[in-house]
């Protein structure tokens, strides 16, 4: 679900995640991430901690996107950094290519900016088990300046969504609010509600629902035939548009 609307976040508390520095004792029923407008690009940014030693790093959210992937090229520095290998859990989970480079797994990050994707060596946190891509530094291309990579929130069993819900064990579910200014912030709920803004309004209790369906042709930038779509999609009969009538009353001049 998403909207736009013109909200201030004051009400909610935002939870930095440090996910290099996750512990199993932290059961929140719901993580929520702030969301900001890029004014160049007009790509919606967040942010969150991540590697050892930490850094903030800032990605482009991807609402269809497979997992998160980063730029492991250029400038990536973690001692934590530990490459899934070769037919293991976590390959099978990730849904892999079946390809390996050397010991590691390979996955296909994608750029749909630029419709653009490569082969990528799935790697993980090894604290937290934080399990995402390392692409290529040429996948930044038409990307907002500064960002690291590409936080995907699919339908899949490594993306955010699904790897949070897992980890902190709450549902696998999520909102999407988004601000149409770049001046003030949207959010990412991730988990269960209520989804409360100013003026304590659960704007969860307002919304309209619709069924989801599965593409079964995926629509990713790189994939293996047979793989389904992790977008997601509603079916649409028709559109229509409202049309408010202006009635006009214009003066008539006599001769």
């Amino acid at each position: 679900m998403a909207s736009s609307p013109q909200f201030l976040l004051f009400s909610l508390l935002l939870i930095s995640i440090s996910l290099s520095h996750a512990k199993t004792s932290f059961r929140p029923h719901a993580l929520v991430l702030p969301v900001s407008k890029d004014a160049s690009t007009l790509q919606y940014l967040t942010h969150f901690n991540q590697r050892t030693p930490l850094l903030s790093i800032s990605l482009v959210v991807d609402l269809g996107g497979q997992f998160l992937w980063v730029d492991c090229e250029q400038g990536y520095v973690s001692s934590s950094y530990l490459p899934a290998q070769c037919h293991s859990a976590q390959c099978s989970l990730a849904r892999d290519s079946g390809w390996c480079n050397n010991t590691t797994c390979i996955l296909l990050p994608d750029n749909p900016i630029t419709s653009t994707g490569t082969d990528g060596e799935l790697t993980q946190v090894s604290v937290s088990r934080l399990l995402f891509s390392c692409g290529s530094t040429f996948l930044l291309g038409g990307l907002a300046s500064g960002v690291k990579g590409m936080a995907g929130l699919g339908r899949n069993p490594i993306g955010l969504p699904s790897q949070f819900a897992a980890a902190f064990s709450f549902h696998r579910k999520f909102a999407v609010c988004l601000s149409s200014s770049t001046t003030s912030n949207g959010v990412i709920f991730l988990g269960d509600g209520p989804y409360v803004m100013l003026p304590n309004v659960d704007v969860s209790q307002s919304l309209i629902y619709t069924p989801l369906f599965i593409n079964p042709v995926s629509t990713a930038g790189a994939y293996l035939t047979g793989e389904p779509s992790v977008e997601y999609f509603i079916g649409v009969k028709s559109i229509v548009e409202c049309v408010i009538a202006i009635n006009r009353w214009r003066g008539l001049r006599r001769n």
